[in-house]
């Protein structure tokens, strides 16, 4: 018997790293897990990790309309959610000063956008006591050279 037991979870940004280890702790502690990820080899290969417990629905956090298809998804398989861990982001290395908009506008749209809007999408599937767990950089603590 798992901590988890009957729960559905969501882990985005789950194809590998933290995201990952979440999905396949969850899913050992008995819960469903849907795993999300933009790169489908390494979301199936996330997933086969993660075993029978685990679904993948590959996506982009900072699309909209692939939040909207991941959500209908849980919807129509069964409706709820005791968990969301909003872990997608990334991290581009270059010197401040080096920056492109382009690569200003990708950051901000998955760590921030797609932070956001994964938990609004989910308010509705959301359990009487569900977990809603951000999940952020260490940057935020320390400097790391060429992370501007």
């Amino acid at each position: 018997m798992g901590q988890l037991d009957d729960k559905t979870a969501l882990v985005t940004g789950a194809s590998s790293g933290i995201g990952l280890a979440i999905a396949r702790r969850f899913a050992a502690e008995g819960a469903t897990v849907y795993l999300t990820g933009r790169r489908k080899a390494a979301l199936d290969a996330a997933a086969a990790q993660v075993g029978t417990r685990g679904i993948a629905v590959q996506g982009d956090a900072s699309d909209l309309g692939d939040l909207d298809r991941l959500f209908a998804e849980i919807a129509n398989r069964g409706g709820r959610l005791d968990i969301v861990v909003a872990n997608a982001g990334v991290g581009d290395y270059a010197p401040l000063g080096a920056i492109t908009e382009a690569e200003y506008d990708r950051t901000t749209s998955i760590n921030l956008k797609g932070t956001v809007f994964t938990v609004q999408k989910a308010l509705p599937l959301l359990t009487a006591g569900a977990s809603v767990i951000l999940l952020s950089s260490s940057s935020a603590l320390r400097a790391t050279p060429g992370l501007g």
